[in-house]
């Protein structure tokens, strides 16, 4: 596989372009935690996600990264599946916590990626990432974005 500018670009029109897919799952796995957690969470738009995949690719380090990972998942595929499983749980995992952004955000998005990941399943012609690279862009996505209560206010643990 060979990245360039222009390739980060197209994976990043590919994710812009699975809203669609993404943005209900990000709000099923919302409310499902939340009502585990007996929270109310914010759903989330078409428009943030657009906004939240516009910022993380906008840092190139990371855009190039999640570009490779995005592809990889997009294009892996292993007969019966199964074999494959660890793989393209490893790729999702790590996918989700880059786009989450630093700790602890990237280990509650890696946590969550094992949520989305139960809720969504491809068809039979689909690459057996497929569905893992969903489950990753929306656990990534909702753990980036706020609107879970304990985001709305400062830590009472901050040092001054």
């Amino acid at each position: 596989m060979r990245l360039t500018p222009e390739t980060v670009h197209e994976e990043y029109e590919l994710v812009q372009n699975r809203a669609d897919d993404v943005v209900p799952l990000i709000n099923e796995t919302r409310a499902y935690l939340g009502s585990q957690f007996g929270v109310d969470v914010d759903t989330l738009t078409d428009d943030a996600y657009a906004a939240a995949i516009d910022e993380v690719f906008a840092d190139g380090d990371r855009a190039v990264n999640v570009a490779a990972l995005v592809r990889l998942l997009r294009e892996l595929d292993v007969t019966g599946d199964y074999p494959g499983f660890v793989i393209d749980e490893l790729l999702g995992r790590e996918l989700a916590a880059m786009i989450a952004g630093e700790q602890p955000l990237r280990l509650l998005a890696e946590a969550t990626f094992h949520v989305a990941d139960l809720r969504t399943h491809g068809d039979d012609t689909a690459t057996a990432g497929a569905d893992d690279l969903n489950a990753a862009l929306a656990a990534g996505v909702q753990t980036r974005v706020p609107g879970w209560p304990w985001q709305q206010t400062e830590s009472p643990f901050a040092v001054e």
